[in-house]
């Protein structure tokens, strides 16, 4: 939904302080929307977040557990990485979920778009349904160590429910899939 509304703040220089491969990071000297000087620094992402919520005709879906190095934590989430710009994003989502899983679906249905934090990056996010499965060897990548589990969906939407899973991607595509069952869309 794009807005008419102006840009309140005003940016007076910019400076780009850190780049890899995956991010680069700029600090802005800004006067804000009340006219006074600050500083905003914006990550900036060079892929897109893409984001797989596998189901089968039982209503199991996969979860990969791994240790995430930002919040020092061992977390449960759907297969997600990141899609290169440029490139179809269902075709990141195939990859995606056949290395991380070693799942081929037949069946791709966009769910989701969404901004992951909009007030510090400009991430951008895709979230897919898999259906039509077809079981083959995950190809993780060497920098992942991950832990596949088969759950039910019921237990999955339970578990976010319960604060148990906070993966951002993870929460959007339980949520979007239990409104698209009661909906009658699945």
């Amino acid at each position: 939904m794009k807005s008419e509304h102006i840009n309140p703040w005003k940016t007076l220089s910019s400076d780009k302080v850190h780049e890899s491969p995956w991010i680069s990071v700029t600090k802005h000297e800004v006067l804000n929307p009340s006219g006074n000087p600050g500083t905003y620094s914006v990550v900036h992402f060079k892929n897109l977040a893409i984001g797989i919520i596998p189901l089968d005709k039982h209503n199991n879906t996969w979860l990969v557990g791994q240790y995430r190095f930002p919040i020092e934590q061992y977390t449960w989430e759907i297969p997600e990485g990141g899609g290169l710009i440029g490139v179809e994003p269902v075709e990141s989502a195939k990859r995606e979920l056949k290395e991380e899983t070693g799942i081929i679906a037949a069946k791709w249905t966009k769910i989701q778009e969404m901004h992951l934090s909009n007030s510090a990056s400009d991430e951008f996010c895709i979230l897919y349904l898999a259906q039509n499965l077809e079981f083959t060897k995950a190809e993780p990548e060497d920098t992942e160590l991950l832990e596949i589990r088969k759950v039910p969906f019921e237990a999955l939407y339970q578990m976010v429910l319960n604060g148990e899973i906070t993966d951002s991607l993870t929460v959007t595509a339980a949520l979007k899939i239990k409104l698209m069952m009661i909906e009658g869309k699945i």
